[in-house]
């Protein structure tokens, strides 16, 4: 048994990591919140809860004491400067933290997404701080894309609210890049990724830097043949690269829900660098994750063909 903290341990995804670390009854669980804790009653009873203020270092070095594995869930997009995860990740090392996990949770690389920017900085003062030796082990927890949100707009997981892609199964329609048809998407249910992580924790051997979670690794023609065999009919808008990259989105529709960190004000301009990012990163290889939490953990996934069959199954 070892001390887990969970910073940011009050968003969607950090509280089904959460319930899949204490169904193991294997550690104990702190969560690391800028928000007060919850009633007793809203919360496991085993769960313990430490408000603390990512500006204030020191005060998260006493949060942190006799923690084994630190877990970040910190907001990134609120956050340019990654200050919150950078004070952490110092707060940790001087703490005497083994192990510890950035705010990752997607593709493997950021190209072409702006609002993905600030993992990169974060990975980047990682490497630097182990420039002279080991000094704080970690790994990249990297899913691809949740396929949970290919159940838009039906809720398929406890916490983790859908959110729509390019992938409409609701109204059977797609989006792909001319000439790109075989990109590759990796789609992993949050469950899934939930029971994985656990299971990294349990790990007593060293995390490898990437952590590779490949639920479903499969074509963007292979989504939508899914698609069709669930779903019926299934239109495809095909866009070209060079309006992509010209910042034109040139679709006879687009995502229209976003995620709760998103403020209105941003929310028109961020779908449309959502869904424009999404298509050129995955032409260029960013969602074809590895597969080392695979090897690491010999998780059986669950199939994208069996998930979607069931949650369509009798959906108008």
């Amino acid at each position: 048994m070892v001390k887990v903290a969970v910073a940011g341990g009050s968003g969607q995804v950090s509280q089904e990591v959460i319930d899949a670390l204490l169904s193991s009854k294997k550690h104990q669980v702190t969560v690391l919140s800028r928000k007060k804790a919850p009633a007793p009653t809203q919360i496991a009873p085993e769960l313990h809860w430490q408000t603390v203020d990512y500006n204030d270092k020191n005060g998260l070095v006493d949060a942190l004491r006799g923690t084994h594995t630190l877990l970040s869930f910190v907001q990134t997009l609120s956050d340019p400067d990654q200050k919150s995860q950078k004070n952490l990740i110092d707060a940790a090392i001087a703490a005497g933290v083994k192990r510890f996990a950035p705010s990752e949770y997607g593709s493997k690389t950021t190209i072409d997404m702006s609002w993905q920017q600030g993992k990169e900085r974060v990975r980047e003062y990682l490497e630097q701080v182990n420039r002279k030796g080991n000094v704080l082990e970690y790994t990249l927890f990297q899913p691809g894309l949740l396929l949970d949100y290919l159940a838009y707009p039906y809720k398929t997981a406890k916490h983790v609210d859908p959110l729509q892609t390019i992938f409409d199964f609701q109204n059977k329609r797609a989006i792909v890049v001319d000439g790109h048809e075989d990109a590759i998407m990796t789609l992993t249910t949050v469950a899934d990724l939930a029971a994985v992580v656990a299971r990294a924790v349990d790990y007593e051997g060293t995390w490898p830097r990437i952590g590779g979670i490949r639920g479903n690794r499969v074509t963007f023609s292979q989504i939508i043949d899914i698609g069709r065999r669930v779903r019926g009919d299934f239109t495809v808008d095909k866009v070209k690269v060079e309006d992509l990259e010209a910042g034109d989105l040139k679709t006879s529709w687009n995502i229209e829900a976003i995620h709760q960190a998103v403020s209105s004000d941003q929310a028109s301009a961020l779908l449309k660098a959502v869904s424009i990012g999404i298509l050129l990163s995955s032409s260029k290889g960013a969602w074809d994750i590895s597969d080392e939490m695979n090897q690491l953990s010999g998780y059986e996934f669950t199939r994208i063909e069996d998930f979607l069959a069931k949650v369509w199954e009798g959906k108008p």
